[in-house]
């Protein structure tokens, strides 16, 4: 009898052992999940890290051709040494819509890129600013960017709109002094579009630097009404030329056609916004050139600080942004030459003052 109880007693500590090792096991499951847990936790930032590592998206929105030698072609090379500062095609992709003289038309090209996407939509035009306007505040995490004018439409409350213009009346100036100096006839004549924004600029300087070398030289302004006329151009150029101009300038992607006639007729030429030397080495003396990169490293510092617009921007010959590019096949006289040097630095430091009205 005792031996059976002693047996009984056995059995009863050992099931009361092996109870207490089935408790174990609940108490490390919880302990061999964690590792699974925290591998879990450390890839969603690889994930937003990868997502961050895409190209900087930039759309640009032009009324003429990337290759006009004149407004559209100044900004879209000014691009393109950007995306080259920041590493390339890999760090910046470029899109753009060119020849967009309908507003309209652009509008519709700016809500797009606006909808696909791109970090800055770039409507390279003082045409587009009620289309900007109007799209702007639907894509408020959208940069959005405008020329040539100062307003960014923050009185309006829109917050995500840049803009940008250039001082073009101090290289206008500098072009005029130089061909004040070089004209026989005394005559000068100017092929303008449209009398607003920096082409208006750019003539005020232009005939305030020729009279400052001669009060007496005669500067024929003549406003064909279009930024794209080619033809019309080229009808204003022949009127200067018939009226005893032997030096021309102009501004806008329409002087191509001013241009090929002060070829064909050997008249000396101006130019601006972008340089046109190319077009007639023989004849372009001398040309101011629109460096946009001073505009565009501004407007992608602050994106990248989480500010997406309300700050416009000026490029002068003081920061780089206005630059004068003289033809190297065209012997300057030292004596025009140091002209030339010291009206551009008298614009510089302040001693010359261009009227603008």
């Amino acid at each position: 009898m005792k031996k059976n109880l002693l047996i009984m007693f056995v059995l009863v500590f050992a099931l009361m052992l092996s109870a207490c090792g089935g408790d174990a096991a609940p108490v490390e499951e919880p302990v061999a999940e964690e590792p699974a847990a925290e591998e879990a936790v450390v890839e969603e930032p690889a994930a937003e890290e990868e997502a961050m590592e895409g190209p900087f998206r930039v759309a640009i929105i032009m009324p003429s051709s990337i290759t006009d030698l004149a407004f559209s072609q100044s900004m879209f090379d000014a691009l393109l040494a950007v995306q080259e500062e920041m590493g390339g095609e890999e760090a910046m992709e470029i899109v753009y819509s060119e020849g967009m003289f309908v507003v309209d038309d652009a509008a519709a090209a700016i809500r797009d890129y606006a909808s696909e996407g791109y970090n800055l939509v770039i409507a390279h035009g003082s045409q587009y600013g009620s289309s900007l306007q109007e799209i702007a505040p639907d894509f408020p995490t959208t940069a959005f960017a405008w020329g040539t004018t100062l307003n960014t439409f923050k009185e309006e409350g829109i917050e995500n709109v840049f803009a940008y213009e250039a001082d073009s009346h101090e290289g206008g100036y500098v072009n005029g002094v130089i061909a004040a100096s070089l004209t026989e006839s005394g005559v000068i004549g100017v092929v303008g579009p449209i009398e607003a924004g920096d082409a208006a600029l750019y003539v005020k300087g232009f005939v305030a630097g020729a009279a400052s070398v001669n009060p007496d030289v005669e500067v024929n302004v003549n406003w064909i009404g279009s930024f794209s006329d080619v033809a019309l151009a080229a009808e204003a150029a022949n009127t200067h030329i018939s009226a005893g101009a032997d030096v021309l300038t102009g501004t806008a992607q329409m002087v191509v056609g001013a241009i090929g006639v002060a070829e064909e007729s050997g008249v000396l030429w101006f130019g601006t916004q972008s340089s046109q030397t190319s077009l007639a080495e023989n004849i372009v003396v001398a040309n101011q050139v629109y460096d946009w990169t001073v505009v565009l490293d501004e407007i992608l510092a602050n994106i990248e600080n989480g500010v997406y617009g309300g700050e416009a921007y000026t490029i002068t010959l003081a920061n780089g942004g206005l630059v004068m590019d003289y033809n190297g096949a065209f012997e300057l006289s030292d004596d025009v030459k140091a002209a030339a040097d010291a009206a551009a630095q008298g614009i510089i430091d302040g001693s010359i003052e261009i009227p603008t009205e």
